[in-house]
């Protein structure tokens, strides 16, 4: 399965919703389209059934930078959690190996 991904504009915000599997593959061509929608730009999550290490990370630079989440589905949400708890643990830390 692909990702699809499409541009719906509103008055007050314009939504990227994602369907089916976000790939890291995928990560450019999302942000090609957040920098074309401009802000204020949110993404809809509602339909993606699959995600990989490199997208939690992006969606959690997403969220840093003030992009919202709607219907991000409970094992992204958790996953994502788990990435920034571990970057903050490991922040500043220098491995030595």
């Amino acid at each position: 399965m692909t990702l699809r991904i499409e541009r719906i504009s509103g008055r007050r915000m314009n939504r990227i919703r994602l369907s089916g599997e976000f790939r890291a593959g995928h990560i450019d061509q999302v942000k090609a389209e957040l920098t074309s929608a401009g802000p204020p730009v949110v993404l809809d999550l509602a339909e993606v059934g699959l995600v990989d290490v490199d997208c939690v990370r992006f969606l959690n630079k997403c969220e840093a930078e003030g992009i919202s989440m709607l219907h991000t589905s409970p094992y992204i949400k958790e996953w994502m959690l788990r990435e920034r708890t571990a970057r903050d643990e490991n922040h500043g830390v220098i491995d030595p190996h």
